[in-house]
């Protein structure tokens, strides 16, 4: 998911990190004390980060809605500050001719660090990794780094592990965990730090899978009580809400984890994800990564909630403009509400074809029955399927009928169904609105004594309802711009 930092244009722009070494390696010729070393890096790195950040805060004004570019350009700088950092600690502050086996130390990203993103305001988490038990050379090294962060005004999550602490801690807790899953060698002892990601395949992800996809599961339905359970709140929560960057960041850890992919395009080659999904992925992260950044640069915090106060700000940056009876403000949130529905889309669609076919494989017979048919529908292990690609072409009316056969029998659809009722939702035109066939399923659907609920959740996720139902699709993550409405249409 992270940016590479060869798609960032103009690196050196942000941090030259080899002018900056010849800088500290000459002023250090004339530093004759601890003191005076210390002083010197300092102030390199303290000029380095304010104009770094001033680089940054130009780009984002000047191109504001790329926003996967922008936030690897964020962890850019602090990967090439950390490295200088590491370098002149351990080079002229605390230097060690000879170096034990256990004088090893490596510099590792976690969280979303280690993803490479980082927002403005974004806390920088770091895994200091040692061999084995730390030494006081290694003790010297993280404490006069860890303070000269601080004194820098970095905001830093850190912990010191040997190899086996990170792994023993890893087995025991999932949100260790997951940090560690998104990991990224930053500087420092690399044959350590394989060593460390080997192990952790190795002794902690191998055979575990299910108990991380439900961990993750129940996680995030925690998140979502929690956040409202509804991605249509109209101050949003960007990173934590229903159809938020979460969402996003918990889709690829349960495929990471899984399958072990090592980015999210590999979840087309594992048949998790279509080509078509992918590009859906990827708009959605850059544009709520844009949202996150400007919203960070405008409340001068890390701030995740989109308030009254900054969405019209927000839609003025991003470039919006009033267009017939929407203002530019209106515009702006119901693109947001939209790319929260499509990473709704997404993960559901994704989770239920993981269910169908991780999760369930412990209790599938050995030898698989063939379907059954259900009015021309597939139906295996309680869910409803299609026989072919061209199953709704050959009559659209059937794109109603699934979700009210799903409802009549109390069964779940297939997510490869779903997959291709999304994507032949424009199959239902005037002939299929007008066509009495379909308006009696839908009916059936509406005045079901089955609790609909669901079953009306599906034929929106879908796209059927705004299509079957013209009206509704045009009020679709539509909000009213006041502060009396807790919820957009």
């Amino acid at each position: 998911m992270a940016s590479r930092p060869d798609s960032i244009p103009n690196r050196r722009g942000i941090v030259d990190r080899r002018a900056l070494v010849d800088q500290l390696a000459e002023a250090m010729v004339t530093a004759d004390s601890f003191a005076t070393r210390r002083a010197v890096l300092a102030g390199v790195l303290r000029e380095a980060l304010a104009q770094g950040r001033a680089e940054l805060k130009r780009r984002l004004h000047e191109t504001p809605a790329k926003g996967l570019e922008l936030a690897g350009a964020q962890a850019f700088l602090v990967d090439q500050l950390l490295r200088i950092l590491f370098d002149c600690v351990v080079t002229d502050l605390y230097p060690a001719t000879n170096r034990t086996a256990s004088e090893r130390l490596a510099l590792v990203a976690v969280g979303g660090y280690g993803r490479g993103q980082m927002a403005p305001f974004s806390d920088i988490d770091l895994l200091f990794l040692t061999p084995w038990k730390q030494t006081a050379w290694g003790e010297q090294v993280i404490e006069t780094m860890l303070y000269m962060l601080w004194d820098l005004g970095l905001k830093v999550g850190h912990a010191t592990r040997s190899v086996g602490d990170m792994v023993h801690m890893a087995r025991a807790d999932v949100t260790i965990r997951t940090a560690l899953l998104e990991s990224r060698f930053v500087w420092g002892d690399q044959p350590l730090y394989e060593e460390a990601a080997a192990r952790f395949r190795k002794d902690v992800v191998a055979g575990t899978a299910r108990a991380f996809i439900a961990e993750k599961l129940a996680e995030r339905d925690e998140r979502h009580k929690r956040m409202g359970d509804s991605r249509y709140v109209v101050e949003p929560n960007l990173k934590e809400g229903k159809g938020g960057l979460r969402d996003l960041h918990t889709l690829f850890w349960i495929g990471k984890y899984a399958y072990q992919v090592e980015n999210i395009a590999e979840l087309v080659d594992k048949g998790l994800l279509t080509a078509e999904e992918l590009r859906q992925f990827r708009r959605a992260e850059s544009f709520l990564w844009a949202v996150r950044i400007n919203l960070h640069d405008i409340a001068g915090r890390p701030e995740e909630r989109l308030t009254f106060d900054v969405q019209r700000e927000l839609a003025t940056r991003l470039r919006y403009a009033e267009r017939g009876r929407m203002s530019a403000v209106e515009r702006f949130m119901r693109h947001y509400f939209l790319v929260a529905k499509t990473v709704g889309d997404l993960t559901g669609l994704f989770l239920a074809h993981l269910d169908d076919s991780f999760a369930k494989a412990s209790w599938l017979p050995s030898i698989t029955r063939r379907p059954s048919r259900l009015n021309g529908f597939t139906l295996r292990r309680g869910q409803l399927g299609v026989p072919g690609d061209d199953f709704f072409r050959q009559d659209p009316v059937r794109l109603i009928e699934m979700f009210a056969l799903a409802d009549r029998e109390k069964l779940t659809i297939h997510p490869q169904a779903m997959r291709q009722a999304s994507r032949d939702a424009g199959l239902i035109d005037e002939t299929v609105r007008r066509s009495r066939a379909a308006n009696a399923l839908f009916l059936q659907v509406l005045t079901s004594q089955n609790d609909p609920e669901h079953v009306l959740r599906w034929i929106n996720e879908a796209g059927i309802f705004g299509r079957f139902v013209p009206d509704f699709g045009r009020v679709v993550a539509q909000m009213q711009y006041d502060m009396y409405h807790h919820y957009t249409v």
